[in-house]
């Protein structure tokens, strides 16, 4: 995968220090990159390998407009005003890639970084992502107990209408009737009920995981993207929060389409009659990982979309024409790469 491949763009001001003012322009992440361009030269005034930031942070500018910093090594310090849609939406998704960069190549590193500067970097990453692991196995199993008594009390709550459904039954029929119905189970019946339900129950605890992967996700709006995951089951998807709770779960002959925006970027939709279809867009590094998934899995449900042909482009061939299921948002585009690469 080409490293100048754009993963998004985002209208903002940068900070030119040495003139004491703000420029607008257009700031770009690539899977290796960070860059800021003037609108009204074009000219590239930033160009920074993410490799080579040591730390992202949230800050005020002069206590008033929001802003991002990069702090570069050597010290070098670049602040990022007026980002649209926000600057939460922008800070996850350049943190997601600097920090799975990080962790993807760990021994990659500068000759004016110390190896022990990045190694307490990494330490730190996974010290925060045990901690964050360990909270969630904690509300896990908090939710684990709550679970297993809303069942016991759904149990009680049945067995009880049981007995009230046979015990209006008897005193409605008329005393000469000569069948009547049995008032309680019999421990038999009792013990097949239980193995139904229990059976019934079983294929959710073995759904089989074919990939899971960090990402950013959204739901309706980009101004609403947060830290997530996505996950990839034989039987469907699934949109998890960074708590691992789950969002949303697509079962597999429920997707209406899957739009691939970019090699790192899909989106997820759902249609529903009479109301709001549910749509997902995903952002993730390990995106180029799941895409080859997809194409598998929903053949007939996926597309690529804009810098998306790229990736086509460059890790598939087409053996005949015709013979790739994946469509086009082009006719004249498809009408050029639809014979093998």
């Amino acid at each position: 995968m080409s490293s100048d491949v754009r993963v998004h763009s985002w209208p903002c001001s940068y900070y030119l220090n040495l003139e004491k003012q703000w420029v607008p322009g257009k700031l770009t992440l690539t899977p290796h990159s960070l860059k800021f361009s003037a609108d009204r030269t074009e000219e590239v005034l930033v160009g920074l390998p993410l490799s080579s930031i040591t730390e992202i942070r949230k800050e005020a500018s002069l206590f008033i407009f929001s802003a991002i910093t990069v702090l570069e090594k050597g010290q070098a310090k670049h602040w990022f005003s007026s980002l649209r849609p926000s600057r939460n939406v922008v800070f996850n998704v350049i943190e997601h890639f600097w920090r799975e960069l990080l962790l993807s190549q760990p021994g990659t590193a500068a000759s004016t970084t110390s190896p022990m500067t990045r190694g307490q970097e990494l330490v730190g990453l996974m010290a925060g992502s045990q901690r964050r692991m360990e909270d969630t196995s904690k509300v896990l199993h908090h939710q684990g107990e709550q679970l297993d008594s809303v069942m016991r009390g759904l149990e009680k709550m049945e067995s009880d209408l049981d007995v009230a459904d046979r015990l209006l039954t008897e005193l409605e029929s008329p005393s000469w009737w000569p069948f009547s119905s049995k008032l309680w189970m019999t421990p038999a019946e009792a013990k097949t009920k239980k193995a139904v339900s229990v059976a019934a129950c079983e294929p959710f605890g073995k759904e089989g995981v074919v990939i899971r992967v960090p990402a950013i996700v959204s739901q309706r709006t980009e101004s609403h993207s947060k830290p997530g995951k996505l996950t990839v089951l034989v039987s469907g998807l699934e949109i998890h929060d960074s708590s691992s709770l789950l969002l949303h779960r697509f079962e597999r002959e429920d997707v209406d389409d899957i739009k691939v925006h970019s090699p790192y970027e899909v989106s997820i939709r759902q249609r529903f009659i009479g109301k709001p279809d549910v749509a997902y867009r995903v952002i993730s590094a390990k995106m180029p990982e799941v895409i080859p998934i997809l194409e598998v899995q929903f053949s007939k449900k996926i597309e690529l979309l804009e810098d998306a042909l790229v990736l086509r482009s460059r890790t598939r061939t087409c053996p005949e024409e015709g013979s790739c299921s994946i469509r086009h948002a082009d006719p004249e585009q498809a009408e050029g790469t639809g014979t093998g690469h």
